[in-house]
């Protein structure tokens, strides 16, 4: 994968309370706006907790915006240390936990079904890199995964050596995540990097692979990943600035001080980000800096890093491109994947002599969306999609415009390259899977065409596809457009329903992102099957603000066209009550970042909808967000939704949708909301702060919980049995709150 698109798509103890000065009261069950203070010594509450409001209020383009919610910003983020904020956070949480815990034996239920579909001693399929076959493994019960390699040609059933055991890492954290994980061209050297709070500012460290030894150097504060250079010498890394930004690539030679550290490349414009990686060969450094429109490459030999950069092609602004290099047999020629001539993109070649003279070697299609390339010794990859379904194509160099499709049986599915690190590849490695079929690995042979099925995921609980039925539907949103939606449901599902006592539709999961390009596609996943075989049907909305059918279906959800992605969202739920899929009320939904931004603006739209609301640290404080240009994203993100600070047109429109704002005195669903302290991307302040808004507007009675992970990020939990049961939290909140749950049949409010 291309290394811009790569990084770009590669993307919060005691309580302390207070009468009417203090953090917050709780609300009674008699009058939820009485304000009525309670101390600190009950360990079970009985009403949730009301946020404070403090006067607060700005003005912008001669706008005046009160906010008396501002306080729970702590102004010293990342560090958060308020006690009154830190107070509300743990007095909803509490409110969570006492809410949760009469479904708690549903929960671990669900979890023990949830997991019972994962197989725990799972491995990954051995892939060669130099002079060794890497795989990685889950033992059973583990949270994390062990690596292994073996020498190519050691007999099948020979054992592997462990290079890095994860679970050892996490070893005393409450939060572990693995970052970059790069071996060294010799295959001596490991760079690996770890978040031990979920800041995502990573540590990085060196081992040594054929003494076990890890070298004292250690990187701190990392953002970006590890790319060896000057033959495993050094590395290449992207340190994160105060504000969580990327704007430098530095190089770290072995065995010197970071502080000697030298900086190859940095960038001056604040809301760009700086990535960078290696080409095909592996013989020139790629660097790469952009947002989320423009881009800009640079390129140094990998064993003179410090020489001067040669520059592709200045950037110029909504300008987009990615580059590999080949060694052709008239010297290197540079491959170019960028968007200047067509909005779906086109594939260009140029020489290193003239780099920014780019030779149209794929045209622009209005219908195949060319999303990516591969170069390798005797051919090229094309990745794209036609009609919203995945695309991979083969082509020749002396013959570029003929491809040849890599042929998949069923009619929608996800498929696309996986590991494939070596120049001279004989066969691919592919990944597949639709909503029916697991997750499965093949290898397609170059020369024949054939595909030989290496793996598939297993589910050790049981699985028979021919239950299932999916479907691809499209129906009309609001002006006209035609949005697609998938669908997946048993097909005895009315049986399922009536067995149940439910008449009627049944209710559907409604799941959509819709933001940055980031399509979602139509693929498989186990947990899902806990809605599914208890009666739900599935959809996923394809909407505007992804690239599912091309550039412009992104570009139609973005900017001055956002609030495309939240009608489209909504329509598709009402499409699916017209045609019969479930009923006013029976809709459940969830999404996550900008995804619950989503949820926040469709509950503001049309609540009658929805019978349960999941939104996952929300991003949902937009105004307020794009108009700190000192958070950590904000300058990156005005090319995505708008600069407020100096356009007022983009100041009243974000305030038009965003979600935060718009609360009003309505009925809402229930709901539940995520958020994570030291979330650096959608800061804990933005769920906390909605959530207190909506309990204090809202008409209803119908339960609002907020959840806040004290040690982790923007992912949640880490490990996948944390991970998995914050799932099996999600499932058992929606039936619940549907009436299905096996240990509360009536939704309760609060």
């Amino acid at each position: 994968m291309t290394i811009f698109r790569l990084a770009l798509i590669a993307a919060a103890a005691a309580l302390l309370f207070a009468p009417a000065g203090g953090a917050f009261a709780r609300e009674t069950a008699q009058d939820s706006k009485d304000k009525t203070p309670v101390t600190a010594d009950k360990p079970a509450p009985t009403s949730p907790p009301i946020a404070e409001k403090r006067e607060h209020s700005y003005t912008r383009h001669g706008i005046t915006i009160s906010d008396p919610y501002d306080w729970l910003y702590d102004k010293s983020y990342p560090e958060v240390d308020d006690t009154d904020v830190l107070a509300y956070l743990e007095a909803e949480n509490a409110w969570f936990e006492a809410n949760m815990a009469a479904q708690e034996q549903f929960t671990e239920a669900l979890f023990t079904e949830m997991r019972a579909r994962i197989k725990e001693d799972d491995s990954t399929v051995p892939q060669r890199r130099g002079d060794y076959l890497y795989w990685s493994e889950f033992e059973e019960g583990a949270q994390y995964r062990k690596h292994y390699r073996k020498p190519v040609g050691a007999p099948e059933d020979a054992q592997g050596t462990l290079i890095l055991d994860e679970n050892e890492l996490a070893e005393g954290h409450e939060y572990f995540r693995l970052g970059a994980f790069s071996i060294s061209r010799s295959g001596r050297w490991l760079a690996y990097a770890t978040d031990t709070d979920g800041s995502e500012r990573y540590v990085g460290r060196i081992k040594d692979l054929e003494t076990g030894e890890l070298l004292p150097d250690e990187i701190p504060n990392l953002r970006s990943g590890l790319t060896w250079v000057m033959d495993d010498k050094a590395l290449v890394y992207g340190p994160s600035t105060e504000e969580w930004r990327t704007l430098e690539a530095k190089l770290h030679v072995i065995g010197q001080p970071v502080s000697e550290d030298v900086t190859l490349y940095e960038e001056k414009d604040e809301s760009f980000g700086v990535s960078a990686g290696l080409s095909a060969q592996e013989d020139w450094l790629i660097i790469a800096t952009g947002d989320h429109e423009t881009s800009e490459v640079r390129l140094v030999p990998t064993d003179d890093p410090t020489a001067e950069p040669i520059l592709v092609k200045a950037r110029e602004k909504g300008v987009e491109y990615d580059v590999d290099v080949r060694a052709g047999e008239n010297g290197d020629e540079l491959f170019v994947l960028t968007n200047d001539e067509h909005i779906n993109f086109r594939l260009a070649k140029a020489s290193m002599d003239a780099p920014g003279e780019w030779e149209t070697v794929i045209a622009g299609s209005d219908e195949f969306y060319l999303t990516d390339f591969e170069l390798f010794k005797g051919f090229f990859v094309t990745e794209g999609r036609e009609g919203g379904l995945d695309q991979i194509q083969l082509r020749q160099y002396d013959a570029p415009g003929e491809a040849k499709p890599i042929a998949f049986a069923e009619a929608s599915y996800v498929a696309g390259l996986t590991n494939n690190p070596e120049y001279d590849q004989t066969k691919l490695r592919l990944s597949y899977q639709s909503m029916v079929t697991p997750s499965t690995v093949y290898d397609y042979d170059v020369a024949s065409g054939s595909l030989e099925r290496l793996k598939q995921q297993e589910i050790p609980s049981g699985y028979d596809a021919s239950q299932y039925v999916t479907e691809r539907l499209t129906i009309e949103a609001r002006d006209g457009t035609m949005v697609p939606v998938s669908v997946v449901m048993r097909k005895d599902r009315d049986a399922i329903l009536k067995a149940q006592g439910i008449e009627g539709a049944g209710p559907l999961h409604l799941y959509a992102y819709g933001a940055y390009g980031i399509a979602i596609p139509p693929g498989f996943s186990t947990s899902r099957l806990s809605l599914i075989d208890r009666g739900f049907a599935y959809a996923i909305a394809h909407i505007r603000g992804g690239d599912d059918l091309g550039r412009r279906w992104y570009l139609s959800g973005k900017l001055n066209e956002r609030t495309n992605t939240f009608n489209d969202f909504v329509d598709a739920g009402r499409a699916l009550i017209a045609k019969g899929y479930t009923e006013e009320g029976m809709v459940t939904a969830s999404g996550g970042s900008a995804g619950g931004e989503l949820m926040g603006a469709v509950v503001n739209q049309d609540p009658a909808q929805y019978g349960a609301v999941v939104a996952h640290v929300p991003f949902v404080d937009v105004l307020n967000t794009m108009l700190n240009k000192d958070l950590p994203l904000t300058p990156g993100e005005w090319p995505e939704w708008g600069n407020p600070i100096e356009s007022k047109q983009a100041f009243a429109y974000i305030l038009s949708y965003s979600p935060y704002d718009q609360v009003s005195a309505q009925d809402y669903p229930p709901m539940l909301v995520t958020a994570g302290l030291n979330d650096p991307r959608v800061t804990y302040w933005e769920p906390a702060k909605w959530v207190a808004k909506l309990r204090d507007t809202k008409t209803d009675d119908n339960i609002l919980l907020l959840k806040t992970n004290m040690g982790a990020g923007h992912g949640g939990k880490s490990g996948r049995w944390n991970s998995l049961y914050e799932t099996a939290e999600e499932f058992a909140f929606i039936l619940w709150q549907m009436g299905m749950a096996s240990e509360s049949e009536e939704k309760q409010g609060g």
